[in-house]
Formats: structure tokens, sequence, C-alpha cells
């Protein structure tokens, strides 16, 4: 098999690492491309386009819903370290990637699969004077010694739980422990990462709908790992059946879902809510209706409304149709003038559509009917 075809084949593999939420970018390599760019979003937003492979589909692990289980019968590909560093700084030179996203299958033990992709980069980095971004997952099960050198050479690290808990990933991975394949791992980097190194953090991903696992579960996990390890992002990749696997037949992931999981993230990571101030259904589900932050202030309507001249910020970004930056637009000029009216805050790039029902502006109270629900990340 060529370079160029393998490019295909192992860029295919690498679609179900996310690197950009589905709600914003489609998880699929670009027309444009050789069959394995894909879009991603920079750290101030910017939409990126990084070349994701895998180093190799063939794979130890035979997880329930994967492609790349061990038992499937597909075609199977490797790249050798120095192939893939010379295609991606082609690819890099001709202008057409601004970094690397690698993952591998697991081909033998996970340290010396890892220590293959830890040579690309390191060819990469030195030989090829490559000084672009490069998002490294690390493997299930490697080393402490493996995770240290990742840590020199990637701006970005990951390792997908792929499940909320050790019996929700035994339900799906068989072969993976939870505690010490995929915690201990995550652990290990956030301990050895100094100044200045991984400048993109540390991130994870689950694989939703799976295991049968509830939202409030996915939360649980993701507001604890947030607080002890500090991720960066956390990525949710709606369940798809892949043909020819022991969940092929169960029914999709609704994007719905995936999306409200994000909008939650979104919610405490940015906005500051906590766990217990997200609402859920009966069923540990969020619901699909209306967006987490509109859900959450109509249960607790005793708070509001709230007048824009006297919120503190926490208060502000509480409101449905306030984000971050309307909230320090409004407490910048409300030092300097009062606001007396809805136009004012239009102005400052509020949603009133959204905000009337949960403001007041001078003391006036401007609400309607039923509040605008809205299904977009921003606010």
């Amino acid at each position: 098999m060529d370079n160029g075809a393998k490019l295909k084949l192992l860029g295919e593999g690498a679609r179900f690492d996310v690197s950009c939420p589905s709600t914003i970018a489609p998880q699929t390599a670009l027309a444009d491309g050789p069959g394995s760019i894909y879009e991603a979003l920079s750290s101030d937003g910017k939409r990126v386009r990084l070349l994701k492979v895998l180093l190799s589909n063939a794979c130890r692990h035979d997880c329930l819903y994967c492609a790349t289980r061990c038992s499937r019968d597909i075609p199977r590909a490797s790249f050798r370290p120095e192939e893939l560093a010379r295609l991606t700084t082609e690819l890099a030179q001709a202008g057409m990637i601004s970094g690397l996203f690698l993952s591998s299958g697991i081909v033998g033990d996970a340290d010396s699969t890892m220590a293959r992709m830890i040579e690309t980069v390191e060819l990469l980095r030195h030989k090829h004077n490559f000084r672009g971004y490069v998002h490294l997952k690390l493997l299930p099960g490697v080393s402490e010694a493996a995770v240290h050198t990742a840590v020199g050479l990637a701006d970005r690290l990951s390792i997908n739980l792929e499940a909320p808990g050790p019996e929700r990933l035994t339900a799906i991975c068989p072969g993976k422990s939870y505690e010490r394949d995929l915690l201990r791992t995550l652990r290990w980097a956030r301990g050895m990462i100094a100044p200045g190194q991984v400048r993109s953090g540390l991130t994870t991903q689950f694989v939703v709908g799976a295991a049968g696992e509830s939202d409030l579960e996915i939360m649980q996990t993701t507001a604890r790992l947030t607080a002890e390890i500090g991720l960066a992002r956390t990525y949710y990749s709606g369940f798809r059946p892949v043909e020819n696997t022991p969940l092929d037949g169960r029914d999709p992931t609704p994007p719905a879902r995936e999306h409200r999981l994000y909008q939650a993230e979104f919610l405490m990571r940015v906005y500051g809510f906590r766990l217990d101030e997200l609402v859920f259904e009966d069923d540990g589900m969020l619901p699909l209706d209306r967006d987490p932050k509109m859900a959450a202030a109509l249960a607790n309507q005793d708070q509001f409304p709230v007048e824009v001249n006297e919120a503190e910020r926490w208060q502000l970004l509480r409101v449905p149709g306030i984000g971050p930056t309307g909230a320090e637009r409004i407490l910048a000029v409300r030092g300097k003038h009062r606001l007396t009216s809805l136009r004012h805050l239009e102005i400052l790039g509020v949603r009133t559509d959204r905000a009337r029902n949960f403001v007041t502006v001078g003391g006036r109270y401007y609400p309607r009917e039923e509040p605008a629900q809205q299904l977009s990340m921003g606010l």
C-alpha cells in the first residue's frame, strides 16, 4: 500500500477522535485534502486544519463499538515514524495544515506503539523543524516514562475515557482498566506538566450512548476531573453504530444529546456553573427541548429578575442571553452610565429576546409570555 492510500485509510480511522464539536464542524475529512485533513478550533476560536491520522489501525483491543477492533475484518495499515513525519512536513509546507493530531491502535503493547508515536513527533520537531501544533493521544496502559516524554513534545495531550466509570467502560471495552489504564495516565500527565509545556492542556473524550450511561453520569465525571486535573476541554462523541461490530444495529445517539452535553460543559467551564445548578430529567438526561442555561433559569425563577445595574458578574452570567463578553461590557459601562432600556443591552451584545424575562433595566421589567429558546453554544 502506498503512502497516499495509507493516508486515506488511516485518516478515515482517525475520524472517531474528536478535534472539534460536531455541532460546529462535521467530523469528516475535508474534500479538498488527501482524506485525512479535518477542521479543529484553535484556542482563540478560529478554525484550523489538522492532519488527523492513526499511526496504525491495527489494535489488540476488541471494544464493542470500535471500527478498528481486532476481530473486525478490515484492511490494516501502519506508518513508519519517518514516513508520517515526512508527509506531515510536506502538507504543512504546502499550506494545507497547521498541525498534527496523532493517535493509533495498540499494536503489540501500549509502550512500543507509544514509542513509535513519540518518535514521529521527535522527528517532526528535531529533524524537520516542525513548529506547528501537535495533539498527541496517550494510549491506554502506557508507562509513566512514556507520558513524561510526551509531555515535552506535544501542545495538547489526551486520553479517551470513553465511559464515565469502570462499570460503563467494562460494558463496551472489557480489555481496559478504567483506573489503571486511563485515569492514572491523566493524573501522571497532570503532575508532570511544567510551565510552558502542553500549552493547550489536557483533554478527554466520551463515547456518548454506547454504554447506556446517563448525561448526569457523564457530567459528574466531567466536573470531577475538571476540578481534579484541570481538563482544558472535554469532548463528547455521539455513538454511531459501525457495521460488523457487536453494537451494529443499535440506534445512534441523537445529535441533540451530544449538543446539550457540550452546552452543559461550556456552562461549567466558562460561565462558572456548578453541577448542581444544571437541570436533569428524572432519568438523568439533560432536557432536549431547551438548552441547559434556559432550563436552569426556569427552574430557579425565584432568583429572577436581576437588576442589570446592580447584579454581580456571576448573577449576570446566569441570565439567558448574557454571555461573558456581554457581562463584562455591562460591568464596564454601568460604572459610568446607568442602563435604562433593553436597547442599551442590545448595543452591548445581549440577546434581549432571551434575557428580558430575567432582568430589570433601571427598575423596569419587560417580560413576555414565553422566553425565547436558543441552540447555539455561545450564550
